[in-house]
């Protein structure tokens, strides 16, 4: 069953059209990779999911809650609870600098959802755990380097207990050698089956974890299908330059 459902998404910037009829399903424990050019709408598709961008026409429904219908949006108490059910994870980590790594994670769920602070504390420390970084619960995100940065920005989308996580060009803001322990938790994540939905540039990601692949440009699917069939055997002239120039 599908747990996102978008329908002939349109969205302009005055004259610009970024988003033309965008239309594709996510089932459960899916990870779908996006790829395409800079500029293609792919952050924008991404972020309209969860109700940063406002779309001019489609619709999106999560777990069968319409977030839009025929570009119309419910009362904002129901956007909160349906983009709830998603967590984001962004390009430059926006990481709150004025707060531990231990501090980051626990605010948003403190704040939300009024959880004890035993069970924050607790809960946060399991996934610094997991992430490899239980020895910097303490540090601040100016002693970090840029890939636990990013691995701390997931563990954050993660104390919300996401049903969905949404990941925009992970790995881009990172350089190469501090990519792959990025990817490596993204992977830790797709094997215990978080259904995700990942804009990037990395290729090798895109074959090795995903199970489908929406190649964008000039804010359309181009196509769309298993990273066998789109990376070795794409069917539109469009997507053999883009890998031609991306493989």
């Amino acid at each position: 069953m599908a747990i996102i459902e978008v329908s002939n998404l349109k969205k302009s910037y005055g004259k610009l059209d970024v988003l033309k009829r965008i239309t594709f399903d996510v089932n459960k424990n899916d990870v779908v990779a996006v790829i395409g050019p800079s500029g293609s709408g792919k952050s924008t598709m991404l972020r309209s999911l969860v109700h940063l961008e406002q779309v001019d026409a489609g619709s999106i429904s999560v777990s069968g809650e319409h977030l839009v219908k025929d570009g119309i949006y419910p009362k904002q108490s129901e956007i909160k609870q349906i983009t709830a059910r998603m967590g984001m994870v962004f390009q430059h980590f926006n990481l709150f600098p004025h707060l531990t790594v231990q501090e980051n994670l626990i605010i948003a769920p403190k704040l939300v959802k009024k959880e004890s602070a035993a069970d924050l504390h607790q809960r946060s420390s399991e996934l610094l755990d997991k992430i490899g970084l239980s020895n910097r619960a303490k540090a601040y995100p100016a002693n970090l380097s840029g890939g636990q940065k990013q691995r701390v920005a997931i563990a954050r989308a993660l104390m919300m207990n996401p049903e969905i996580l949404l990941f925009d060009e992970p790995t881009s803001a990172l350089d190469p050698e501090l990519t792959g322990e990025v990817l490596q938790v993204m992977k830790e994540l797709a094997e215990e089956k978080m259904t995700m939905i990942v804009v990037t540039h990395e290729m090798g990601f895109a074959k090795e974890v995903a199970n489908r692949v929406i190649f964008m440009d000039n804010g359309e699917i181009i196509e769309s299908g298993h990273p066998s069939e789109v990376l070795t055997r794409p069917q539109f002239d469009r997507t053999k330059a883009f890998l031609n120039r991306s493989l």
